[in-house]
């Protein structure tokens, strides 16, 4: 089965109070310096857009994205290690640029870390460019890493073909 169609059968929904403990695991299987249960529940409380995704009962993946003066910002994108491969990091990637577009945003940022070399690729695919870089941003094992910001405009937003 290829990726996209397994991508598919997940089903994709807003996230709540209910998911953070799974959330909370997955964030610690995925990173080394992972979010704090208090920030997904802050998210929430200030209205992000929250998403997960849900295959075989069981969240698979998750991502928030905040949008405030015509700019969304993805704070978050994360597939569980064991769902790695299936198309889910492009699926909830799809759902939060489709949700910015549709609050009026007219460019979605985010950070990523030069050596997320997976993530980079994704991003690419989508259309985002890099249009700066953030100093010492993410906590390393040799003291920070630098975040690499990357933009793509509403007008470049990937568009799902209609059924």
């Amino acid at each position: 089965m290829s990726a996209a169609r397994e991508a598919l059968g997940a089903r994709l929904r807003m996230m709540q109070a209910a998911d953070l403990p799974r959330i909370g695991e997955i964030e610690h299987s995925a990173y080394q310096y992972p979010w704090s249960p208090g920030i997904f529940r802050d998210c929430l409380l200030a209205g992000y857009c929250c998403l997960v995704i849900e295959e075989d009962r069981s969240i698979a993946a998750y991502a928030i994205m905040s949008i405030a003066a015509a700019e969304a910002h993805v704070l978050n994108v994360c597939v569980a290690p064991e769902y790695q491969s299936r198309g889910l990091g492009r699926r909830m990637m799809l759902a939060l640029l489709e949700r910015a577009e549709q609050a009026g945003a007219e460019r979605v940022l985010l950070e990523v870390r030069p050596s997320n070399a997976i993530a980079r690729a994704l991003y690419d695919s989508l259309g985002f460019v890099e249009i700066g870089l953030r100093p010492r941003y993410y906590q390393a094992h040799s003291g920070r890493e630098d975040a690499v910001v990357l933009c793509l405009e509403a007008a470049a937003i990937p568009r799902r073909p209609a059924p």
